[in-house]
């Protein structure tokens, strides 16, 4: 039985194969890109485009320079709930409270400023990484655990206040 040509693809080439070397699969010729987008580029606050991946089915794994709503609420959810950790603590510790994680308790050591703005830096450039990562199965993982982890350690220190 013999095969019919695909007429999307030249003489020598089949879609199993996939394009030669320097050719793009929809034959536009060489790719012009002399290197890939970084993650963090300029598009990402200026004149972006890309929400999600080009092709059906393309989201795991890709980068983006636009993101959504969703997501800015969820990372901002975040950051505030570590600005109440960071309060609440300051409030438990004045009033003869101990600080039980040991990263924090050495934070503490650089005063309470020191304290907030490192722990918020931390954590910023966590929910960063998190963010430009959003597309990744790891990165939304640990989204959802900060997520669950802040509320959780926010109903603690409710629920401190009401013991």
């Amino acid at each position: 039985m013999e095969s019919i040509p695909d007429p999307a693809f030249p003489p020598g080439e089949s879609p199993a194969e996939g394009p030669p070397r320097g050719r793009s699969a929809v034959g536009r010729g060489p790719d012009r890109r002399r290197e890939s987008t970084p993650r963090l580029s300029r598009f990402a606050w200026f004149g972006g485009r890309r929400r999600s991946g080009r092709r059906a089915g393309e989201r795991e794994g890709t980068f983006v320079d636009v993101y959504g709503a969703g997501i800015l609420i969820v990372l901002l959810w975040v950051a505030l709930t570590n600005v109440a950790d960071s309060f609440f603590t300051m409030v438990h510790l004045q009033n003869g409270g101990t600080e039980a994680n040991p990263v924090a308790a050495l934070l503490l050591q650089t005063g309470r400023t020191g304290f907030v703005v490192i722990k918020s830096t931390l954590v910023a450039l966590a929910l960063l990484v998190l963010c430009l990562h959003k597309n990744f199965h790891v990165a939304r993982v640990g989204i959802w655990t900060a997520v669950l982890a802040y509320t959780l350690l926010l109903a603690y220190h409710l629920a401190l206040f009401v013991v």
